[in-house]
């Protein structure tokens, strides 16, 4: 695994008008580019992850699993407004030195997706054989697919949208007024907003789980239990566990960068924006995912010409994306079988 830092344009343009000036992107990479190029996959993350697709999708990336190192040249870079090495709310504003923390500029996925494109044109690769994300990392693999469709030989999204629906922007705006509640975040400091940002990840986890993955694991077996309940303890410890990683200010861009993913937008609508792509599509839902449902994959495999559609059964709701690596592994197994016959 390789390390670096890309910088962008001085002055890189955003879809809002505003400019977002001496900006940088952290990004990895695993592997070695065969002779011929055309061994690239590029991974999109979702809201909190980072640049190391090895680390947080185990058991799909890295030695010994499906996207091996030993076969692929694999690139991972962290998205915009993310606090983990590409530019954040926590960093300076050249014109003033300061951090921009709530004076942060508006990021659409538009922009997480340009910021990617700018990349790849630098790396010189012209050619993606798989370009493949989950949630907000699927909705950024469908904006680039779009955009430049001639780029994409294979796309692999999973528990995502064309559109962010109204549900889901309603729990980013409930998670983002917990934040707002927390007035140290009206301080612009780094820290600042922990506790709501605690309390924001506490109301994401109902969206990412569901009633039977809470009641499986995090019902009590003390029948005489008034209180300090297994799923209070278990929201109050994810919640900070978060805090422990990531930032106030950076998850309040992202989420409403999240927010503004609208395939159809200036496009015609997202029937005609989805009609577009060219790459072999697999998509593949989660039947538990309360947060993007079964029927949000569905209107994106009807859309794409030639898609393949598949179903994870799985009872870890919308994090199942993350966990169900195994049942990945599979449908990816079928999605390229005539590939891997040729081999």
């Amino acid at each position: 695994m390789k390390e670096y830092l890309f910088q962008l344009p001085d002055q890189f343009l955003l879809e809002s008008g505003e400019v977002l000036a001496g900006a940088h992107v952290a990004y990895r990479t695993w592997g070695q580019l065969n002779a011929t190029r055309d061994n690239v996959v590029w991974v999109c993350h979702a809201l909190t992850a980072n640049a190391d697709v090895v680390d947080w999708w185990p058991g799909l990336f890295g030695e010994g699993h499906f996207f091996d190192p030993a076969d692929w040249f694999i690139v991972c870079a962290n998205i915009l407004g993310s606090c983990y090495g590409s530019t954040c709310p926590l960093d300076s504003d050249p014109a003033t030195g300061l951090g921009r923390f709530q004076r942060f500029p508006l990021l659409t996925i538009r922009d997480l997706v340009a910021a990617h494109e700018a990349l790849r044109q630098e790396l010189g690769l012209t050619y993606i054989h798989t370009l493949i994300g989950g949630s907000m990392g699927g909705q950024q693999a469908l904006e680039w697919a779009v955009s430049q469709p001639d780029v994409f030989n294979h796309l692999v999204v999973i528990a995502t949208s064309a559109r962010h629906s109204a549900w889901g922007i309603a729990f980013n705006e409930a998670q983002r007024l917990a934040i707002e509640a927390d007035a140290t975040y009206h301080d612009n400091q780094p820290g600042s907003g922990d506790a709501g940002l605690a309390a924001a990840r506490a109301v994401a986890l109902l969206s990412y789980r569901g009633y039977d993955a809470y009641a499986a694991t995090q019902t009590d077996p003390d029948d005489s239990r008034l209180r300090d309940f297994r799923a209070s303890s278990y929201q109050r410890y994810q919640g900070n566990k978060l805090v422990a990683r990531f930032d106030a200010y950076s998850y309040v861009a992202l989420t409403r960068a999240m927010d503004s993913h609208h395939l159809g937008r200036g496009r015609g609508g997202v029937a005609a924006a989805l009609a577009s792509i060219r790459a072999r599509t697999l998509v593949l839902g989660i039947t538990s995912d309360v947060l993007f449902p079964l029927v949000e994959q569905r209107t994106i495999a009807q859309g794409i010409p030639g898609a393949v559609y598949g179903e994870l059964d799985s009872s870890f709701g919308h994090d199942g994306f993350l966990l169900e690596t195994l049942k990945i592994t599979h449908a990816l197994e079928a999605f390229y079988a005539a590939e891997l016959a040729g081999d």
